[in-house]
């Protein structure tokens, strides 16, 4: 699917993904891809399916090999102006086939989800003796079933860590490995999730906190004439989002009651006014036992963490051509010209992408822990 400024390479195969024939690449319609920070990410590719003409064909050409099957692997290349970008690396899962009767024509549509799709086909029992969770996740995406996907692990620890002694328990995984993984970022307020590259066939899965390194992205631009590059968004804030947890929890090891309070979010700061700005937060009282002062310490920071996460949100869509790049989730990106309380950076959550002929769509979602800027100019 090509167009002007615009070129998508399709690679589809069981092993070794490699470009579709051209019959394939000519029925392309349409491509879905979202990308995001919770959970999997998908995609989807509806291709005009044809008989040529022929009812006398046992099936579609397109569906008579076994270049669409289930679990064949699908790396998608676009190239925005000269810059490619690895969009998606994914496995087929599901198949969906659209006969129209009025127009005489047949859509197939093939839906899949990023490759940590093959960590959530067995569930496990499995001990992991003397491991805290951050060794634990880093076992895991390394281990030699998911090699073929060129698995790199980025694993984060948390600020407070919890090492098992032997002799008084063993973390016990009784999931899959992919429903592991996210419970123990749950615990810190982490999240789990895997990108393609940084080259094609590669896939970099990362445990930790949410990411807010790195330069900004190219600012998305809002009621500024000619300048403007985003076609639609807004912004909400939800004043009961921010929490502040507090407790009495026995330590498991020493029988010491310890209190704890926590209303401050590890987070890097985004806004200019926080949730300690409000004149009210919610509290919330935490009930987790069985546990010592580390990992209720850990469990506490994770719950402040997440209540942040998303008080303040933004949704919009950009046409890739005129924003002049592609916007990516797991960074930042600044916002200009939407006034002083939703102006200055935001947390990229989640972008879906829609590739047609002609017409290149970004959706997005953002996020940050409150309003107003926490600086005074933002450029292009």
């Amino acid at each position: 699917m090509n167009s002007p400024g615009i070129r998508l390479e399709l690679r589809i195969g069981k092993n070794v993904p490699e470009p579709v024939p051209l019959a394939f690449a000519e029925a392309v319609q349409e491509v879905e891809v979202t990308h995001t920070d919770e959970g999997r990410s998908g995609f989807q590719i509806t291709f005009q399916a044809s008989r040529g003409g022929s009812q006398s064909q046992m099936d579609y050409p397109l569906l008579e090999g076994q270049l669409l099957d289930p679990f064949n692997r699908v790396i998608m290349i676009v190239t925005l102006g000269a810059t490619p970008y690895v969009l998606m690396d994914g496995i087929i899962t599901h198949h969906q086939l659209l006969p129209d009767e009025g127009s005489g024509e047949t859509n197939l549509v093939i839906t899949g989800e990023d490759v940590s799709v093959m960590m959530d086909l067995e569930e496990k029992s499995v001990e992991h003796p003397g491991m805290d969770e951050s060794t634990i996740a880093n076992l895991i995406i390394t281990a030699s079933d998911y090699s073929p996907y060129g698995m790199i692990a980025k694993v984060e620890r948390p600020s407070v860590t919890d090492t098992p002694d032997v002799n008084e328990r063993t973390p016990v995984q009784q999931c899959t490995d992919l429903e592991y993984l996210q419970q123990m970022a749950e615990r810190y307020g982490f999240v789990f999730y895997v990108t393609p590259g940084p080259n094609s066939g590669k896939n970099t899965a990362y445990w930790g906190p949410p990411k807010f390194e790195g330069q900004p992205q190219k600012a998305l631009s809002v009621n500024m004439g000619p300048s403007t590059n985003v076609e639609r968004i807004n912004f909400q804030y939800n004043a009961l989002s921010p929490t502040i947890v507090s407790g009495n929890v026995q330590d498991r090891s020493s029988n010491d009651v310890i209190s704890m309070q926590n209303s401050e979010s590890e987070r890097p700061q985004l806004a200019g006014q926080g949730p300690r700005d409000q004149s009210h937060i919610r509290t919330v009282l935490f009930r987790q036992t069985g546990l010592n002062a580390n990992q209720a310490t850990g469990r506490i920071q994770g719950m402040t963490d997440a209540s942040v996460d998303q008080a303040a949100t933004a949704e919009g869509e950009l046409d890739a051509l005129d924003y002049q790049g592609l916007l990516w989730p797991h960074k930042t990106v600044g916002v200009r010209g939407a006034g002083r309380s939703y102006d200055g950076l935001w947390y990229v959550k989640s972008v879906t992408h829609v590739i047609r002929i002609g017409e290149y769509k970004q959706r997005f979602t953002l996020s940050r822990e409150g309003r107003s800027s926490t600086i005074e100019r933002l450029n292009a």
